[in-house]
């Protein structure tokens, strides 16, 4: 009977000699690993939007602005836009109907001041869209924005893999809705 441990080791051992080898990452000619398709439905709408929640108030903590809360209706107004700008192929802030994020948020019935949008068409994830954001001065500028308390953030994937984002920022509280000029919109990013 003491020889069934180690018969059992080595079939285990024998079993594991059979086993696929770890699959090795594609390089490119740069020497970096080549993109792989980033399913958005397969990490979970909730751990996606909460995973660049999490980076976005990082980055604005360290910038020394107060930490964004999500916004179920600016979310809305978001995905609205993220879905429309597929439809219509291009990244730009207005809807197919002419729309603007101020249009969008009213109509969900946002009852605060709309103060920036960021866009973005790409294959990339969201804390590297969010990161290709804070590279661009008129973008970091609204996810660096200290007027803002309100976050919504969406997205639509395509069969294809690309993926539509949108961000908007906004407020609530009376003074910073009367410190503000107009929503801000960046130029889109396209990586």
């Amino acid at each position: 009977m003491k020889f069934a441990p180690l018969a059992t080791a080595a079939l285990c051992l024998s079993l594991a000699a059979c086993a696929a080898p770890p699959p090795v990452a594609q390089v490119g000619p740069d020497g970096r690993p080549l993109p792989q398709l980033y399913s958005v439905s397969a990490q979970g709408d909730d751990v996606v939007q909460l995973r660049f929640l999490d980076g976005l108030n990082a980055l604005r903590q360290a910038a020394g602005a107060p930490s964004l809360s999500l916004n179920s209706e600016l979310t809305a107004a978001a995905a609205t836009h993220s879905r429309d700008m597929s439809i219509q192929n291009r990244p730009w802030h207005f809807g197919s109907d002419g729309s603007s994020p101020l249009d969008r948020a009213d109509r969900v019935g946002y009852s605060g001041r709309v103060l920036g949008q960021n866009i973005s068409e790409t294959y990339e994830t969201e804390l590297e869209t969010l990161a290709a954001w804070m590279e661009t001065p008129e973008t970091r500028q609204i996810v660096v924005d200290p007027l803002a308390r309100d976050l919504g953030f969406a997205w639509h994937q395509e069969a294809n893999g690309k993926i539509w984002w949108t961000m908007v920022t906004g407020t609530r509280e009376q003074s910073a809705i009367r410190q503000t000029q107009g929503v801000i919109v960046a130029p889109p990013t396209g990586r």
